[in-house]
């Protein structure tokens, strides 16, 4: 018989990779940290790619609502173009509330 000592299995595992496999141990760290850089890499790509779609969404919906702003500013300046003409050229003014006339039919 060997003898009657108990070694574990990954007692035994461990002291032989410690004494004769340091460089597999080493590459195989490398291994599994390489993965995770790739997967961690991956994941910001993707995240940062869905991060890019939303922005040009976002910057959509602001042109949209700029062109739309500057379709009112259009419209509203028509509007005091309109009243300014009335005003110099046809002498038309606002009338004062004092010289309203109601008319109600019975």
């Amino acid at each position: 018989m060997i003898g009657n000592e108990r070694h574990g299995l990954i007692g035994i595992i461990s002291n032989d990779l410690l004494s004769h496999g340091k460089l597999p141990l080493i590459l195989l760290l490398a291994v599994l940290v390489s993965a995770v850089l790739v997967v961690v890499t991956t994941h910001q790509a993707r995240w940062r790619t869905a991060e890019r779609e939303q922005m040009i969404l976002e910057n959509d919906a602001l042109d949209i609502e700029w062109r739309n702003l500057i379709l009112e500013e259009n419209s509203l300046g028509d509007h005091s173009r309109v009243e300014r003409i009335a005003s110099e050229k046809l002498q038309m003014q606002h009338v004062d509330p004092s010289q309203e006339n109601i008319v109600v039919q019975p």
